[in-house]
């Protein structure tokens, strides 16, 4: 990614030679002068996709801003996802927030963490109406509360269901089982 402070022949080289790197440079050079440069940390660009992290008490105002603002247009909440890592004390539960610009055509990811002990988070039904679904699931795939969701209830689970199972809490196969063995099943 082009540095901000490159002069501005730098930049004009650097957009040449990869215009996604350039694209990039440029929101995250709006991001910081919006929300300032300690607003976002980690900030990567997997398979060309800019990525930043911010906190769930910024995440609302960051997105809401990023929703009206003229130059990003960030009119799409392609998808939002939870996550769950439970190694990371403090920050075992996540979200995953991708936005898209359909008039720019620019994307942006940002990322949130907090304790699961506290999973709470802002609802972002106010502002993109498709997020009702998204915060649904990952209510019921991992018990993320979304403060202000019109319909917080479970969206392909059971209502009486008692556990969240996306989070990394229980073993994947039955270790009793003695039906799975290396000889039927080449492990």
């Amino acid at each position: 990614m082009a540095e901000s402070n490159e002069s501005p022949a730098a930049q004009e080289l650097a957009a040449e030679q990869d215009p996604t790197a350039a694209a990039n440079a440029r929101v995250l050079a709006r991001l910081q002068e919006l929300f300032g440069a300690d607003a976002f940390t980690d900030v990567e660009e997997p398979y060309g996709l800019l990525t930043v992290t911010t906190t769930r008490e910024r995440i609302h105002d960051i997105i809401d801003v990023l929703h009206g603002e003229e130059q990003l247009q960030m009119n799409f909440l392609t998808t939002m996802c939870g996550m769950h890592w439970p190694e990371q004390e403090g920050r075992e539960l996540g979200m995953v927030y991708h936005l898209h610009s359909l008039t720019q055509n620019i994307r942006l990811r940002l990322k949130i963490f907090f304790p699961i002990a506290d999973p709470v988070v802002p609802t972002l039904t106010d502002i993109y109406a498709t997020a009702n679904w998204m915060e649904r699931e990952a209510y019921d795939f991992f018990g993320i509360i979304f403060t202000g969701h019109p319909n917080l209830i479970r969206i392909l689970n059971v209502e009486d269901m008692d556990y969240h199972p996306m989070r990394r809490e229980y073993p994947l196969e039955d270790g009793t089982r003695e039906d799975k063995t290396d000889l039927f099943f080449g492990r």
